[in-house]
């Protein structure tokens, strides 16, 4: 790809937002005991999809090394602050760090009214920065165009919060459908004061993941999961034409991804100059209002 204007990653301190990481938590097998599995190899696995990843960073001790192991790469890579799914890990991190720490609340739509209240209540005890779900991963399964996810997306509005949703074929050995893209547009069409973004790629459908960006202004895309040079090109044209806004970036730390390679990769991402800061901090501070 040659595009006029493109630059390297700015080396100039620009205090980094990273909308996917977490802490190396010594009981990670146990948060994927929830997801149904069903083959014997993916049961082996430290995470889900791991057969994707060749450098699954390692566990830590306890706690408190958890959180300075993280809170130290993110020192080490300019990163100002992060997202982090809601545990106890990230509760206490918060606590310590309430700048540079901030929470993501998934759910499970499955669980009804009594979920709603959960969120609503977490979201006055902690602060969340947004609500998430993982549909393949549901039981049942569940499209963001469910029926049982529309209270899920009235909430994130009355909280003024975004709602993050896969996007794209799942990484574990699930059924796909119902992280197709085209579920997108429904929800954008009722919910217009919502603010959507798709995580994790949203491939192979990334051209009709722009198209809907293209269609609806509330919808974002960020980079989860995904190494920076398997970022799709589709999602690198647009950002560097029309979607400069609406494209962020999210690592995958320390579930699938150490920070030093991904940072090593962005390198030779091919995003203009003006795009750099927006994909890097300025979009997620005003998607996430942080």
């Amino acid at each position: 790809m040659s595009i006029v204007g493109v630059m390297t990653r700015p080396k100039d301190p620009l205090g980094v937002i990273d909308l996917m990481i977490g802490f190396p938590s010594p009981e990670r097998r146990s948060q994927y005991e929830f997801v149904g599995l069903k083959d014997d190899a993916s049961k082996d696995l430290e995470m889900p999809a791991g057969f994707l990843f060749g450098d699954v960073p390692e566990e830590s001790a306890d706690v408190a090394a958890a959180i300075d192991t993280t809170i130290s790469a993110m020192d080490e890579f300019d990163i100002e602050q992060g997202l982090f799914s809601l545990d106890e890990v990230s509760i206490v991190a918060r606590q310590q760090h309430p700048h540079r720490v901030n929470l993501i609340g998934n759910f499970d739509p499955n669980k009804g009214p009594a979920e709603v209240r959960r969120l609503r209540d977490v979201h006055a005890e902690h602060g969340l920065a947004s609500l998430g779900v993982f549909q393949a991963g549901l039981m049942p399964l569940r499209s963001i165009a469910d029926p049982q996810m529309y209270p899920f997306h009235a909430l994130a509005v009355e909280l003024g919060v975004p709602l993050v949703a896969n996007a794209g074929v799942p990484g574990p050995r699930f059924p796909m459908e119902v992280q197709h893209v085209r579920h997108v547009d429904e929800v954008c069409y009722d919910f217009p004061d919502l603010q959507l973004v798709m995580r994790h790629g949203a491939e192979p459908w990334q051209a009709l993941a722009v198209k809907l960006m293209l269609k609806w202004p509330n919808l974002s895309y960020m980079t989860s999961a995904f190494a920076p040079r398997y970022y799709p090109d589709e999602i690198i044209r647009f950002a560097n034409t029309r979607g400069g806004d609406q494209v962020m970036y999210a690592g995958y730390y320390p579930m699938g991804l150490e920070l030093s390679r991904i940072f090593a990769e962005l390198d030779a991402v091919e995003l203009n100059d003006d795009v750099w800061p927006r994909f890097l901090r300025t979009n997620a501070q005003r998607v996430f209002s942080l």
